[in-house]
């Protein structure tokens, strides 16, 4: 399973938002220049994150972007299961119709389990997780994918 910039940059602005946002809401354009991603992918993100319940937008002039939720509770499997779907190492692990053999097949088992400890250490991570790692950083920036 390889994860698409969707996962990598969404958790990337997330980060962003919960570091800059103690000042009021943070802005797109702001985080497009911190992050050096484009403004138009950002709003795409930002589309599908709403809808999975990670941020909320305030229109305006002092409008922008929040954490939705406490940052303990956003776990790093949500982001990613928001943004590309319900990702696994093989087609057939979600589809079994893709493969005439799949009920039966020995090494779909074996793929569906690591899917699932895949998903179960990034459900064991949250965003706060991530952010007290930030403090330990060294560099400009906080470090990232």
């Amino acid at each position: 399973m390889q994860l698409t910039t969707r996962s990598r940059y969404g958790l990337r602005m997330l980060l962003d938002i919960a570091l800059n946002s103690a000042n009021g809401p943070v802005r797109i354009q702001d985080i497009a220049t911190r992050r050096k991603i484009s403004v138009k992918y950002l709003e795409q993100l930002i589309r599908e994150l709403k809808k999975g319940g990670m941020i909320h937008s305030k229109r305006g002039p002092r409008g922008g972007h929040v954490l939705a939720k406490p940052s303990t509770e956003i776990k790093i499997g949500d982001v990613v299961r928001i943004l590309e779907g319900h990702p696994a190492l093989t087609e057939c692990v979600n589809d079994e119709s893709v493969c005439p053999i799949s009920s039966d097949c020995v090494a779909r088992r074996i793929w569906e389990r690591a899917t699932q400890s895949v998903f179960r250490e990034l459900d064991s991570i949250t965003l706060a997780d991530m952010l007290a790692q930030v403090g330990q950083a060294t560099g400009p920036a906080f470090p990232c994918c």
